[in-house]
């Protein structure tokens, strides 16, 4: 089997650049969780930046701030559990043919 090392390096380069540009758009895009009915809500990037926490006036109880605290956490963690989500799935396409490969790994490159 005769592999052509300038084919394989162009694609290598073209899934380079996909993945940046995938990096980029989803450094721009956002997703949203919300827990306790509504009574907070966590937007994270999906470069997974929080970048957005709404506490419903009524969630804050002064003597049950242990119930807020763990609505926030819930929701923080539920937003970035949908930003991972999404991750993988744009780098996971921004890999193309080499996904299926095991990424670069697929290559048998060392450190990859």
């Amino acid at each position: 089997m005769k592999m052509d090392v300038n084919k394989m390096m162009k694609q290598v380069q073209k899934m380079q650049e996909d993945m940046a540009k995938a990096q980029e758009e989803l450094a721009a895009e956002v997703v949203e969780a919300s827990v306790g009915g509504g009574m907070v809500t966590v937007k994270c990037t999906g470069a997974l930046e929080i970048v957005e926490v709404k506490i419903n006036p009524s969630a804050i109880d002064p003597d049950d701030a242990e119930l807020l605290e763990d609505m926030v956490l819930a929701a923080v963690n539920e937003a970035v559990r949908s930003a991972q989500a999404l991750a993988e799935s744009r780098m996971s396409g921004a890999m193309g043919p080499m996904a299926g490969m095991g990424g670069l790994g697929g290559l048998g490159l060392p450190g990859f």
